[in-house]
């Protein structure tokens, strides 16, 4: 322990100084360490098994198998029998809510206390619900072939950011990740904004529920877009988003599945998908005037011509192309990369796999390569993970291990703000972060029995074993640019359990 101690205080400077280019490779990565590193950048983290299967394919075609995934691609049985045994696989969102709903029904004609208990019952189960999905969320982070789309969902689960603990936005949570965001996360950014301004979970996190004729809520509207589409200097004016959040009225949630009664002459304008509702009795029929553009009273159709204006901007372009840059490229890309994903996203009409390809295929991002991007919380925890246990049994403490990510301060979907967790290292490189990160990483490597037991106080049997981890890939080029220093500790380290630890706790394995 002492040693491992000692370690720790030598590592926390190594990691705060030296991250520079210059400092992670000594040199221009040959062609084996670059097809590594852009396996490494479009996963969650490179393993043996994702190296192996891009060699098989050849790196190109493994790269285009990423930007298009042909269909949702299976889990480990093992996995994929977990997720089933969920609550969210078991009873719809819909069905939940409905047993929600009833919960604090049967309660209206009780007591004070009754009522308060009801609603606890009610918002445990909403919790409940939304910690499921982050368990789903790490087994397929973990164990899905489809990298790419499964990082792209965790982006625009951030990018769309909700806080599951906010009110009733966990009861919604499964399905606003598996029906707005993972299905269009390598599509049209119109369709995947659509699909956000659908989502009762959205609807409920930023007030639109709230936003009715005559008594304006401009939260939504305002976030839509300052940091959905057009970024904070994306042009708008307070009369644009005041103007939006009148298109927005009416857009909210219905207190059943049953069609609301209004007027005879407004019935057709009712849109009604589950518990996203469209109700014209609450929307303001007034002609407005949005970034520049008459729109008539029309109901739905409005919040469609918005959707259409917003998403096909140029500064939404911008906006979105450069926040992909950052989460690819790193902090500060060049303007130069990110002029040619915006015409890229504008000529393809926001085609997300497009915009992504000039990426990859750009010189900036080869140069990128070489230094490595910082990881955040995220990355850090599940390219650990990934790595460690390639080839042993799934993991099966699903939730354990989504509780390291809340002592690296980026549970997920709990940010409180709608601003979504920040992409930058001076985000994440503090001391504390790095001995956190440290205590992870001895975790990882020498507690194999917490990730594998199914009740906090069980001890699993037969739990396997990583192997060393280095010796483990020596022939692979995942860790080609592991500096002398960091070299001679590993091998130098008493167990295995230890030479790990120093490995995912190294300034090499920060970066991605």
């Amino acid at each position: 322990m002492a040693r491992l101690t000692s370690w720790l205080f030598r590592l926390i400077p190594l990691l705060l100084l030296p991250l520079a280019a210059g400092a992670l490779a000594q040199q221009a990565p040959s062609l084996q360490a670059r097809d590594v590193a852009l396996v490494n950048r479009v996963t969650w983290g490179a393993t043996p098994t994702e190296l192996a299967r891009a060699q098989t394919m050849g790196i190109d075609r493994y790269l285009l198998a990423q930007l298009h995934p042909a269909a949702q691609a299976p889990l480990p049985a093992e996995v994929q029998r977990r997720i089933d045994a969920l609550s969210i696989s078991t009873q719809s969102d819909e069905q939940a809510r409905a047993a929600q709903i009833d919960i604090r029904q049967k309660a209206k004609d009780q007591s004070e206390e009754d009522k308060l208990s009801a609603n606890r019952q009610a918002r445990k189960m909403a919790r409940e619900r939304g910690a499921e999905v982050g368990e789903r969320a790490l087994w397929r982070a973990l164990y899905s072939p489809d990298q790419l789309q499964d990082q792209m969902t965790w982006f625009w689960m951030n990018h769309f950011n909700v806080d599951s603990e906010k009110g009733d936005v966990g009861m919604f949570l499964s399905q606003y990740e598996d029906r707005a965001i993972r299905p269009h996360a390598l599509g049209k950014f119109r369709d995947l904004l659509a699909a956000t301004m659908r989502s009762p979970s959205m609807l409920i996190y930023l007030d639109n529920t709230q936003n009715v004729a005559g008594k304006i809520n401009e939260n939504y509207a305002r976030e839509l877009m300052e940091l959905h589409t057009l970024g904070v200097d994306g042009g708008y004016s307070q009369n644009d988003v005041q103007e939006l959040a009148r298109i927005l009225t009416g857009l909210g949630l219905g207190s059943s599945l049953e069609p609301p009664k209004v007027k005879p002459a407004l019935r057709g304008q009712v849109v009604q998908q589950g518990y996203f509702l469209f109700n014209p009795a609450r929307h303001d029929y007034g002609s407005k005037v949005f970034l520049g553009h008459t729109i008539a009273g029309a109901g739905m159709q409005e919040v469609e011509q918005a959707a259409d204006l917003l998403a096909r901007h140029p500064a939404t372009a911008r906006f979105v192309s450069r926040k992909l840059a950052v989460f690819f490229v790193g902090d500060a890309p060049p303007a130069s990369l990110v002029d040619k994903m915006s015409r890229t996203f504008l000529d393809k009409d926001g085609d997300i796999s497009a915009t992504l390809r000039t990426l990859f295929a750009s010189p900036e991002f080869a140069a990128s390569l070489k230094a490595g991007v910082f990881k955040d919380p995220v990355h850090y925890l599940y390219s650990s993970l990934r790595l460690t246990y390639d080839g042993l049994p799934p993991i099966v403490n699903a939730r354990g291990s989504i509780n390291l990510l809340k002592q690296l301060g980026q549970p997920l979907n709990q940010r409180l703000t709608p601003d979504g967790y920040p992409l930058s290292q001076s985000d994440w490189a503090g001391s504390g972060q790095m001995t956190a990160r440290f205590e992870i990483a001895s975790t990882i490597a020498g507690a194999p029995r917490v990730f594998y037991r199914e009740k906090p106080d069980e001890q699993p049997p037969n739990v396997p074993r990583p192997p060393h981890l280095l010796k483990a890939n020596a022939g692979n080029g995942l860790f080609s640019t592991l500096s002398p220093r960091t070299r001679e500790a590993i091998e130098q380290a008493k167990s295995t359990p230890v030479a790990n630890t120093y490995l995912l706790a190294s300034p090499e394995f920060m970066r991605r």
